[in-house]
This record gives C-alpha cells, sequence and structure tokens, in this order.
C-alpha cells in the first residue's frame, strides 16, 4: 500500500532535477553557462532546463546513440515524443525531461518550435551538405527557434506590446542564427573531418577558404548586430545574460576571423577564460547589472 507522500516531496524532487539539468549544461557549454549565472533564479533553471533537453537531442545525433548500440534515427524519433509529450505530465522518472516539462508548462513554449528543432535535428541523421534553402531551414530549427524558446522564458507572465514582442522575436532568431553559424566555423574540424557534415552552402565543391570565411564572418556580425540592438527591448533582469552571450559569441567571432581558414581545419579554437571572464563583467555592466 502507498504512503502518502509528505508535502516537500515533490518539490524536493523538482530542485533535483532542476541540478541534474544544470550538470548539463556545466558539462558541455562554458560560454553558455557563463552568461546563464547573470538570469535571474528562475530564469537561470529554465534556460538550463531547456538547455539539457536540446543538449541530449544533440547527443543523440551526434554519435551517442550509435556508440550505444542504438540507431539515432529510432532514439530521436522517441525522445521528440517523449519531449512533446512531457509538458502534460507532472511526473517524470527521467530528470532532465521531469524539469524540461516544468520549464515548458510555466513558459508555455510552442509545440511548433519543438517541432521544428526536432526537425534539423533529423536532418543530421541522414544529410550531410545543403543549398542556401537548405541550410535557412536547418538553421532555424537547430537555433533560431532555440533563440524564441528562451524568450518565451525571458516574458513568461508578462503583458508585451506586439510590436515590441516582433523586434524581440526577431533579435532572439538573429541571434540564435549567429550562435549557430559561428559554431559552425569553430567546430569545422569536427563537423567536416570526423561527423562527414559541411552546413554552409558551397562546402561540398570547395573546401573552406579565407574568402568564404569572411564573407561568412561578415554575416555572422550582422546578425550579431541584428541582436544586439533588441537586448534594449528585454526585461530589465534578462539583459546582462544575454547581453553576455552576445559578446562572448562576438569575441568567439574576432577569434574565428584572426584565425586562417587552414588552420580551422585541423584545430578548434577558443576564447580563454580569462577573457571570457572580461568579456562577461564588461557586457553585464553596460547591460545594467546590479547584482554581485
Amino acid at each position: 500500500m502507498a504512503h502518502p507522500a509528505l508535502p516537500s516531496s515533490l518539490a524536493r524532487y523538482d530542485a533535483m532535477c532542476d541540478a541534474a539539468a544544470a550538470e548539463v549544461i556545466a558539462a558541455y557549454s562554458t560560454s553558455f553557462s557563463l552568461a546563464t549565472r547573470l538570469l535571474p533564479a528562475p530564469q537561470r533553471r529554465d534556460v538550463r532546463n531547456l538547455y539539457a533537453m536540446v543538449r541530449i537531442s544533440d547527443e543523440i545525433v551526434d554519435g551517442a546513440a550509435l556508440s550505444a548500440g542504438r540507431d539515432p534515427a529510432s532514439a530521436l524519433d522517441a525522445y521528440e515524443r517523449a519531449v512533446l509529450a512531457a509538458p502534460g505530465v507532472t511526473f517524470h522518472t527521467d530528470p532532465v525531461l521531469h524539469a524540461y516539462a516544468a520549464t515548458a508548462r510555466r513558459c508555455g513554449f510552442d509545440p511548433d518550435h519543438v517541432r521544428a528543432f526536432f526537425s534539423s535535428m533529423r536532418r543530421d541523421v541522414t544529410q550531410t551538405h545543403y543549398d542556401a534553402a537548405g541550410f535557412d531551414a536547418y538553421v532555424y530549427g537547430s537555433a533560431e527557434v532555440i533563440g524564441l524558446l528562451c524568450l518565451s522564458v525571458f516574458l513568461a507572465g508578462r503583458r508585451v506590446d506586439a510590436a515590441a514582442r516582433a523586434e524581440m522575436e526577431r533579435g532572439a532568431r538573429t541571434l540564435g542564427s549567429a550562435f549557430q553559424k559561428i559554431n559552425f566555423l569553430r567546430d569545422y574540424r569536427e563537423d567536416q573531418g570526423i561527423l562527414g557534415r559541411a552546413y554552409f552552402p558551397g562546402l561540398r565543391e570547395r573546401a573552406l577558404d579565407d574568402a568564404l570565411k569572411a564573407a561568412l564572418i561578415s554575416d555572422i556580425r550582422s546578425e550579431l548586430d541584428t541582436a544586439r540592438r533588441a537586448i534594449a527591448l528585454l526585461p530589465p533582469a534578462s539583459r546582462p545574460a544575454v547581453a553576455a552571450a552576445e559578446a562572448l559569441f562576438r569575441e568567439l567571432t574576432d577569434v574565428l576571423d584572426a584565425t586562417p581558414a587552414a588552420t580551422l581545419a585541423t584545430a578548434r579554437v577558443r576564447v580563454p577564460a580569462h577573457r571570457k571572464l572580461l568579456v562577461t563583467t564588461r557586457a553585464a555592466a553596460r547591460a545594467g547589472v546590479r547584482r554581485g
């Protein structure tokens, strides 16, 4: 016979699941993890819970499932079904899924954004090269909708003018797009040489060279500029973290710009930890952070 649950049981379980999701972001992304520390605790929790779901999906298609003897396509299908159904269930034995479900309910995540994300992840199972239209569709699902979902976290419980929301959504999409393209350049060696993926249109016919890299960097900087202008429209508590994330990826863009294309084919460049801390501090100060 089941015993009545203590009033604190679910709250303690929720906290454990949130902590498990936080471990995922700490293990996989130093830059994004650093930026999230500037968010108020509820938003920090919800962004980390979203990130954990996204990261697990990435791992399914990037080799973890195959290494474990699982078919990536069927594993991704099963995970998508679980993620889409998760908000309708108030208890999950999977800690990350439990944490994500609570966040999706609190923030009103659009299921179409989640479906678009998994559609792009599915491309990673079967597709290795992209034309311009396919690339745009991939970036929308893999990155732009993640920006929109983060915006849902920042605006949860708020009433926002339609015009301002449209501008914030544009900023969220361009920031997500810029982040993804920066990651493609940074991870060029692994994507092309190990996973056999060439995301940028034209890379099937040619190797990455300095001229192509310069054009990509110019596009990325334009998107970062668009996103930066929208940060001022965000709720004040969210601005320092988003400004820090934008600044960190802008710094990485500068490093990529200074690195020859031939080097990107053999090495993964990074921003040193001390430089990340300096960039984060300056960006947060400019955005008006008042917390220690």
